[in-house]
């Protein structure tokens, strides 16, 4: 199976190379996703079996002032690479965001019905999604990543999610990758349990200090914490036949 990664030098781009052996992963020159004939004649080239879509705008607070860029490389984007993987038959695997919730209740599954957004960003990677859905084959995980090590001095615990740092959440979206021909679902939440940003920095920064969304410039979900109970059946599936 031939594996083609976009924005293989993100944070999760990066780790996904180190766990897909010979993934072919262009560069932003090799291949602009803003850009449909350089996408195009790209994925033309190489021919995938499956695209792991996970090059994306994720500023959330720069979101907000530039607009327009935002939705040209997280709507536009996922539109040009849709429809190229529609010209060459691969299948989509597309990253998608826990930010598609309100945050209103949490333990969001699959079939919860995304919205309303609460900032640019998340309005952005909800649209994503449907762009993804123009792909005739298609699997959209929902997940959160933080760097392996917490950045900020500061972290929110009214803030409640399922994210986890980036080497924890790595090794789950490759599983998927690496079988994405055979797993029959549309939509599946990766992430970890239910905690508050505050809680998760700790684990790697036992100094940092609690504040609160207020605080953050710009609108976030109170809870956007995902419930990963099809994941977690499918994963022990996989394990069992030995796929894992």
């Amino acid at each position: 199976m031939k594996i083609l990664l976009t924005g293989g030098s993100g944070r999760l781009g990066s780790e996904l190379q180190m766990l897909l052996p010979g993934v072919v992963a262009p560069s932003h020159h090799e291949m602009d996703i803003t850009d449909a004939a350089s996408v195009r004649a790209l994925i033309e080239r190489e021919r995938p079996n499956v695209i792991v879509h996970a090059a994306a705008y994720t500023n959330v607070s720069a979101a907000e002032r530039e607009r327009e860029r935002c939705w040209t490389v997280n709507v536009v984007g996922t539109r040009h690479i849709a429809a190229a993987a529609n010209a060459v038959g691969a299948k989509l695997v597309h990253i998608s965001t826990d930010y598609v919730f309100s945050g209103e209740q949490g333990d969001y599954r699959e079939e919860d019905t995304p919205g309303p957004v609460v900032n640019y960003y998340a309005l952005t990677k909800l649209v994503a999604e449907e762009a993804a859905r123009a792909a005739t084959q298609h699997l959209i995980l929902r997940t959160s990543f933080r760097p392996r090590e917490f950045a900020y001095p500061v972290a929110f615990s009214d803030v409640l999610t399922s994210q986890d740092y980036v080497d924890v959440i790595a090794p789950e979206i490759a599983l998927a990758v690496r079988h994405a021909l055979n797993i029959e679902d549309e939509v599946l939440h990766i992430a970890t349990e239910r905690k508050s940003v505050y809680d998760l920095a700790k684990r790697r920064k036992p100094d940092v200090q609690e504040g609160t969304r207020a605080q953050a410039g710009v609108a976030l979900p109170g809870d956007v914490s995902l419930n990963t109970g099809r994941w977690e059946v499918l994963r022990a599936t996989l394990a069992g036949d030995g796929w894992a």
